[in-house]
């Protein structure tokens, strides 16, 4: 008479676990205490079961463990509320697969920033997740969106986090501070290891390795791959979502209308950091060396890492720049800097390792053989100093010159800088060959015919 229609059989209590049930408060404390650990390290409902029987004299099967842990994991399973997105919020991560860049294969950290009310978003791809692709993926996505968010959430990325404070707050790092006070965003941070706080950026994450970077991506570079990226995020704008009626581009702009302006400039993405050069000019990065000027030896420099490239700084003055290098231990040399050097220790010059692997025009090792075996040591540091007309004129130029000096028989480092500025300044050369004496010069005798008659004298009649 209590239901309308036959509930069927009805249990009136639990059933009886005579083996299982002593034990289930052990089974819920190894359970309870297992949330705190890593996933990889979490009791399986096996190894649960062996613990009961070797520690408890548990004498019951697996089966009835086994069962007892996957509902009791299915009760505690974490619930989730659906939530709406306000337009001009924005949500940022990093995801990681791999590529091929130029031929090699390597992993790839990509940026993604999400808008949630539109279901728009950026993706950029670098060599690492580091603080200066943090930056200058935010520099992209602004340019990208024509605009900067009200609001962006994080994880607690140690690139942005420097310490979780006790009382939730956040302690910020000195360069995500001052992205945020360039662009002037509110910021929010997730739950310690809750990803779904920000679960539409992993949504974007997911979709952009399932759609655009498998398979393995393969481009020439970095730039080419990201640009092909920019094309497929605009055209994912064409496409309309279960449950909506408007396209993504069409929501778009009501995300696009609440967003704030862009500053006049981009904020300067790079990581800054002060050091010393070396006795050998040369500053530490990232566990990567590179050179500077010998004059700036033993001095404090300021490094600035960017992205694809490392720029080296002393007081006002920028010193030095080299392309990224994202290799351990590695040593990035520019010839340049130590040719100064090289001219008054002209004794290491063959084993200089700055020098190892320069790509000379074949000419300039022909204006070198010419000088040493010509004029010994003095030739070659004649060479070194032939070298460093690089530091003023541009290698096209002096290529010219010395291809012009080759053809004259001009061997020396006064006739290539005079020929230089004359192709600089388009006027013909005046050289006196008469001013380089340690050139041979080709004698050539009158013939006299007393020289036959002598030969004449002494044969028979």
């Amino acid at each position: 008479m209590q239901h309308s229609v036959p509930p069927g059989y009805q249990r009136k209590e639990p059933p009886l676990r005579p083996k299982l049930d002593p034990f289930v408060a052990v089974i819920d404390q190894i359970l309870e205490e297992d949330k705190s650990k890593l996933k990889k390290q979490r009791h399986t409902a096996k190894r649960i079961h062996a613990r009961l029987r070797d520690e408890h004299g548990f004498s019951g099967g697996i089966t009835i463990v086994t069962d007892y842990v996957r509902e009791k994991r299915r009760r505690t399973r974490e619930v989730f509320v659906p939530l709406s997105h306000a337009p001009g919020h924005a949500q940022v991560d990093f995801g990681e697969t791999l590529g091929v860049i130029a031929g090699v294969e390597c992993k790839l950290h990509y940026f993604a920033m999400a808008l949630p009310h539109s279901d728009a978003f950026f993706i950029k791809t670098y060599p690492a997740e580091t603080t200066e692709a943090f930056c200058d993926g935010h520099n992209a996505a602004f340019a990208f969106f024509g605009g900067v968010p009200l609001q962006v959430l994080y994880d607690n990325t140690t690139i942005a986090v420097a310490k979780i404070l006790g009382d939730g707050g956040r302690l910020r790092t000195r360069v995500f501070s001052e992205l945020q006070s360039h662009y002037l965003f509110d910021d929010k941070f997730g739950r310690p290891g809750k990803g779904n706080d920000k679960g539409n950026v992993e949504g974007v994450i997911g979709y952009g390795r399932r759609n655009f970077l498998v398979p393995a991506p393969r481009f020439d570079s970095f730039d080419a791959l990201n640009s092909w990226l920019e094309e497929q995020c605009l055209k994912r704008q064409d496409d309309s979502l279960r449950g909506h009626s408007e396209t993504v581009g069409e929501r778009l702009m009501r995300d696009l209308d609440a967003l704030m302006a862009l500053p006049p400039m981009p904020y300067d993405a790079c990581d800054k950091v002060s050091t010393r050069a070396t006795s050998i000019s040369m500053v530490r990065y990232r566990n990567n060396d590179y050179s500077v000027p010998v004059a700036y030896a033993h001095h404090e420099v300021q490094v600035r890492g960017y992205i694809h490239e490392v720029v080296i700084g002393c007081g006002a003055e920028v010193i030095a720049r080299h392309r990224r290098s994202y290799d351990k231990a590695d040593m990035v040399f520019d010839p340049m800097h130590y040719l100064p050097l090289l001219e008054q220790k002209v004794g290491a010059f063959d084993q200089a390792a700055p020098l190892q692997g320069w790509e000379l025009p074949d000419e300039f090792a022909t204006l070198r053989r010419l000088l040493e075996a010509r004029m010994g040591k003095k030739g070659k540091r004649e060479y070194v100093q032939v070298l460093r007309l690089l530091e003023t004129f541009d290698l096209i130029h002096l290529h010219a010159a010395i291809r012009q000096a080759l053809d004259l028989g001009a061997i020396g480092y006064d006739a290539v800088k005079h020929l230089v500025l004359c192709q600089i300044e388009r006027r013909p050369p005046r050289l006196d060959l008469d001013i380089y004496p340690y050139l041979p010069r080709a004698q050539v005798g009158t013939t006299n015919p007393a020289s036959y008659m002598s030969l004449m004298s002494g044969a028979p009649a």
